[in-house]
């Protein structure tokens, strides 16, 4: 897979954050996964502020694997920023979380998120999950040009 290619995983869980990067890696995603552990980490990340201010902005994430419930910042309000900044609101973002809630997947498409993925329960099935994800988002779907 391109291996240029950026992965924003934003995810809290311990557990769940490396259940994540081994499916990935398992599945031979071998891009650079960024990891941020809360919703302000993210955003911090994408604007290049906090601690990553001076980061080079010309590089966005190929997409975002965004978490639900997040502490400081929960997902919604991120994903409600992503899209609300010019620089940022055609970033593709996937919810991927262990909600299933009917309010969760409509808040969460009205919001403009572009996929929305309940994390399965099974370590296999979370893998072949992980697997179609990387398939899609960085081989078959054609992403925006780069400036």
């Amino acid at each position: 897979m391109a291996r240029d290619k950026v992965i924003l995983l934003v995810e809290d869980n311990p557990n769940d954050e490396l259940l994540t990067l081994r499916a990935l890696r398992k599945n031979k995603i071998s891009n650079e996964i960024v990891v941020a552990r809360d919703g302000a980490e993210a955003l911090d990340y994408l604007f290049g502020t906090g601690k990553y201010a001076g980061r080079d902005l010309s590089v966005l994430p190929e997409f975002v694997l965004l978490d639900l419930r997040l502490p400081k910042i929960d997902g919604s309000e991120v994903l409600q920023r992503i899209r609300a900044a010019e620089r940022t609101r055609l970033l593709p973002v996937v919810v991927l979380t262990s909600s299933d809630e009917e309010r969760d997947i409509i808040e969460s498409y009205n919001l403009g998120a572009n996929s929305y993925i309940c994390k399965p329960v099974d370590f296999n099935q979370f893998v072949d999950a992980v697997c179609q994800l990387g398939l899609y988002w960085l081989v078959l779907n054609k992403g925006l040009p780069k400036y």
